[in-house]
């Protein structure tokens, strides 16, 4: 069965994987917070160590980074090479 909302809107099941800037409990509050505003998400991963915040459900990837930096944590997409 197809969801004819999500494609009207042009929306899929998305995984966005984001570094952010974070460097205490406050911080993944502030990113807490931000996600649960944000539309579409259906759940979050935050790891304050390794600075990564995934992110999955019926969001448009760029939306996402715009939305936690509004917290005024440096936040850019995660790129493989950084786990490695």
């Amino acid at each position: 069965m197809v969801d004819l909302n999500l494609r009207i809107s042009g929306i899929q099941r998305e995984t966005v994987v984001l570094k952010v800037g974070m460097s205490c409990e406050g911080c993944v509050g502030a990113v807490k917070r931000v996600l649960g505003k944000l539309e579409g998400v259906e759940l979050y991963d935050i790891d304050l160590k390794e600075q990564k915040v995934t992110v999955k459900g019926n969001v448009q990837p760029e939306a996402v980074p715009q939305m936690v930096s509004k917290t005024g944590k440096k936040t850019t997409f995660w790129e493989e090479t950084e786990a490695a």
